[in-house]
């Protein structure tokens, strides 16, 4: 990891959002749209709930890629410190998920994040700029549009239509079927990741469901419904962080 969380929170004890904005800009130049690794062995999901208004949970949980049992997970808590804007979400967030991937004793390769990589007005949604922070490869994959356009969504599993934006029609992500009969998902690529990458990983990690695995098990340890997700990961060795 490029960067602590005690270290971001001192960094960002006084953003305002005008400063995340323009941060967001200068970081935006960092991030790489060309995978540059192999494959991954682990992949992990990475969601973030809140308990009340003022404190922050974000859960982690770390899949085996090849069979997607999970191997590891991590939950944090920490206050919250930057006020709920559109388009400004990592920095509520990024500070409590880098302290969860802090405590992990396996290593993620890849991140799969509840929130967009770079379908984002500036291009830096929570997947790109978790990726610049960490340095590691990320995929936003978000259950609503943030940003940009699209067509009709075929209808069959795994098909898609591209996201774009601009008078260039700039493509950013894709609206991927991952179930059909059921909502489409808005992939786009964080950090060390292109679409086809990430269209790729998604799919990879999704079975019977419209989320993928990853997202299902931090989302269900992140909002505590059910004891099923934790009763199941506290039987990993080294469990009980």
């Amino acid at each position: 990891m490029t960067l602590s969380s005690e270290q971001l929170e001192r960094d960002w004890a006084a953003m305002t959002p005008a400063r995340a904005k323009a941060l967001q800009v200068e970081t935006a130049r960092q991030v790489r749209l060309q995978p540059d690794g192999p494959a991954p062995v682990t992949v992990a999901g990475v969601d973030v709930g809140f308990e009340n208004r003022d404190t922050a949970r974000a859960a982690i949980v770390v899949l085996r890629y090849a069979d997607l049992e999970p191997v590891d997970y991590a939950l944090a808590r920490l206050p919250v410190r930057f006020p709920y804007v559109p388009g400004l979400l990592s920095f509520r967030e990024c500070p409590v998920i880098l302290k969860a991937l802090e405590q992990l004793r396996t290593p993620p390769d890849l991140l799969l994040c509840d929130g967009h990589g770079v379908a984002h007005p500036r291009r830096l949604g929570i997947a790109a700029h978790l990726g610049v922070l960490t340095g590691l490869p990320t995929v936003g994959v978000a259950k609503k549009k943030l940003y940009g356009r699209h067509g009709p969504v075929p209808e069959g599993r795994g098909e898609w239509t591209p996201l774009v934006a601009g008078k260039g029609n700039e493509t950013l992500g894709a609206v991927l079927r991952t179930r059909p009969g059921f909502k489409p998902l808005f992939i786009s690529p964080g950090h060390r990741m292109d679409l086809d990458g990430a269209l790729e990983r998604v799919m990879h990690c999704t079975t019977r469901y419209r989320l993928p695995e990853t997202t299902r098990w931090a989302d269900g340890l992140a909002s505590n419904r059910g004891q099923r997700w934790l009763a199941r990961l506290e039987q990993l060795p080294g469990a009980g962080r």
